[in-house]
């Protein structure tokens, strides 16, 4: 009789990419095949839920499908097999093109949890430049062509896991357009729009490439940045808040933009929602002091 044990071996080493999740969907298994074909190895996902968006799974229009809809999560709710052609996200950066199939697990007619196969999908049916543009979908706010909020996290969470290994420190600047809701409803949401594309081309132009700048949501923007010392924050964001200052939108007339400004440095023990709470703090802090003005720690 063949044993859990050489049935694992062999899914073990199968050329597909394989793994498991329970009914809360935390990954129990991830084979050879995953690690090959996504980058991330076993120590850096058994135990986490595909929840968290590991992967960070998009169809074939760029909709992140742990929001839309996650096939392994409605396998586990409704016991139905699942087949799709999906883009999932190498621990590189570059999106990979896969079949998947997912079906759910169960013990004596209860289910406990699902299963995942995924295989490399041909080249000729998905070329490089679908697959540069989805990522850029899913990774870029629409409007402003900035980073988004899911883009922002991720690169957030990597600089907190860089910070705790290397003592890299980083700053992180939240910044909220003020009296924005005044554009919307004197101009239109025209003039809205028009007010956050004017702030993220400004802004971007001066952002450096090992830095991260980008859309939150709605009219409050994130930024990430390496600093050498506490005096580094400061400035940054001080340079920042001048340069929304000197936006000037024409429309039917000429609008000016100011801007309330939080910035803070990592601190030991911090998490990426930690350190974003405390930089909002510091943005309402600004807000109450009288708008268009900076508060660091």
């Amino acid at each position: 009789m063949v044993s859990a044990e050489m049935y694992l071996h062999i899914i073990n080493n199968l050329s597909d990419g394989v793994y498991f999740v329970d009914k809360n969907r935390c990954i129990s298994f991830w084979n050879k095949a995953a690690e090959s074909i996504t980058g991330y190895t076993k120590e850096e996902v058994v135990g986490r839920s595909c929840a968290d968006n590991i992967l960070n799974h998009i169809d074939e229009e760029g909709r992140p499908l742990c929001v839309v809809g996650c096939p392994l999560y409605a396998s586990v709710i409704d016991g139905k097999q699942r087949k799709a052609e999906v883009f999932l996200k190498h621990k590189d950066g570059h999106r990979v093109p896969v079949l998947v199939n997912v079906f759910p697990m169960s013990v004596d007619g209860e289910i406990i949890g699902a299963a995942e196969i995924f295989t490399p999908n041909s080249p000729v049916v998905y070329n490089s430049d679908l697959v540069e543009r989805l990522s850029n979908i899913a990774m870029h706010d629409e409007l402003t062509s900035l980073p988004n909020r899911r883009h922002l996290q991720s690169f957030l969470e990597y600089k907190v896991n860089e910070y705790e290994r290397f003592n890299e420190r980083f700053a992180v600047l939240f910044l909220d357009i003020d009296n924005f809701r005044d554009f919307n409803n004197e101009y239109g949401h025209e003039a809205g729009d028009l007010v956050l594309k004017a702030v993220a081309k400004t802004i971007s132009k001066t952002t450096r490439k090992a830095d991260l700048f980008g859309r939150w949501g709605g009219e409050e923007f994130l930024g990430i940045y390496g600093v050498k010392s506490d005096y580094d924050a400061p400035i940054i964001a001080e340079k920042i808040r001048i340069l929304v200052q000197h936006t000037q939108v024409p429309y039917d007339s000429v609008l000016s933009v100011t801007a309330s400004v939080g910035v803070t440095i990592v601190q030991p023990g911090d998490t990426a929602e930690s350190i974003v709470d405390r930089a909002d703090k510091r943005m309402y802090a600004s807000k109450e002091a009288g708008r268009n003005r900076v508060t660091a720690d």
